[in-house]
């Protein structure tokens, strides 16, 4: 075996006799190719992991440092900042453990491999980020009509504001590295710790006005105020892990895989239609419909098949596995010669006029063959 890309055939002959012959490419990395991309996927595992231990162990600093602001203050708009970090290092944990699992290889009973587990962890995180916020606009409504004496207002200040920074910056190397590798679970992740943060902004920014003001109500509004907003970043999440797990159409994915198709297009790729994409993990599992000329023989569509899919790998780093159905020109009920780019075709039934672009409502067409 060959370390080059192997393409296994399954011909059927179509309705449209000997010349309408659909063929159906799946194509196989060989031994030695699938060996370094495990070892590829198996570095990037690694270091998700250990970018997810370092802000866990992070957080479970700042949730020490908020609770004892709080011990210190006796605000609840303090205790709405350390109730979002019992989140963060439950969220974290929960993450961790998603990533480590997602690094098991595909076998006979996952054939799509351990991925999904990133959008549950992703899925849980926002649930407990929603509870946590209605639990935040309980204590601040139970502290308006119940007022209480807030002291050391200046210490929890400073606590408040240091926890803050280190969120942000931990959010955002979260999702640096989530957006690298392709991680909903550290994207996620990241997203709620800077969200922590700026909630942890006005949270500094309402403590100030109130060691100035000495007005109480204060404390209760803005805990009122950043309880709403963790309660919206709950359902935020919850709603961006719903679709992935529902397998919804990612426009944006399809926009940049046109575009990557119409930059690198070969005269011989008449269109691309019926594109479909499943995400699981790092990995993307694509089915599309690709017309060809349809007096190509096998080794033809061979080639023209293996040009495809190493434009995708080149885009993709090799998380593309694709399976094509080659369609032959001459089966739909439009007419394919007017917007074909092969000059050299003897069989030519219309002049050329202008190629089709590849674009998102090309993808998702599902053409129409014609009926004889």
């Amino acid at each position: 075996m060959t370390n080059c890309n192997i393409l296994k055939f399954r011909l059927t002959l179509s309705h449209h006799a000997f010349v309408g012959l659909k063929i159906s490419c799946t194509f196989v990395t060989s031994f030695s190719n699938f060996n370094f991309l495990r070892i590829m996927e198996l570095t990037e595992n690694k270091l998700k992991q250990k970018v997810q231990r370092n802000i866990l162990m992070v957080s479970v600093l700042i949730l020490v440092g908020k609770f004892l602001a709080y011990y210190l203050t006796n605000s609840v708009g303090v205790l709405t900042d350390a109730m979002e970090s019992i989140v963060n290092v439950a969220a974290g944990t929960i993450s961790l453990f998603s990533l480590c699992l997602s690094e098991k290889p595909r076998d006979t009973d996952h054939p799509f491999g351990h991925g999904k587990i990133e959008l549950i962890s992703a899925s849980i995180e926002g649930i407990l980020i929603s509870i946590a916020g209605g639990m935040i606009i309980y204590e601040a409504i139970k502290r308006l009509l119940v007022p209480d004496e807030i002291q050391k207002v200046d210490i929890g200040i400073y606590i408040i504001a240091i926890s803050g920074v280190l969120n942000y910056l931990m959010g955002w190397y979260s999702i640096h590295i989530g957006k690298k590798y392709n991680s909903i679970a550290l994207v996620a992740g990241g997203k709620h710790l800077q969200s922590d943060t700026y909630s942890t902004i006005g949270l500094v920014v309402g403590l100030v006005l109130l060691y100035f003001t000495k007005i109480t109500w204060i404390d209760s509004a803005m805990a009122l105020i950043f309880g709403s907003i963790i309660i919206i970043t709950g359902i935020s999440i919850l709603r961006k892990t719903t679709d992935n797990l529902l397998d919804r159409a990612d426009i944006n994915l399809l926009k940049d895989l046109a575009d990557t198709l119409n930059h690198n297009r070969k005269p011989e790729w008449i269109d691309i239609h019926n594109v479909k994409v499943l995400k699981s993990g790092t990995s993307l599992y694509m089915d599309c419909d690709l017309t060809i000329p349809w007096y190509y023989n096998i080794d033809q569509g061979h080639r023209i098949g293996t040009q495809l899919q190493e434009v995708l790998n080149d885009k993709y780093s090799d998380h593309a596995v694709l399976n094509i159905h080659l369609d032959p020109c001459n089966i739909f009920e439009s007419p394919k010669c007017g917007k074909c780019l092969c000059t050299d075709c003897p069989y030519r039934k219309q002049k050329f006029n202008q190629v089709e672009e590849i674009n998102v409502t090309t993808f998702i067409r599902n053409e129409m063959e014609r009926h004889e």
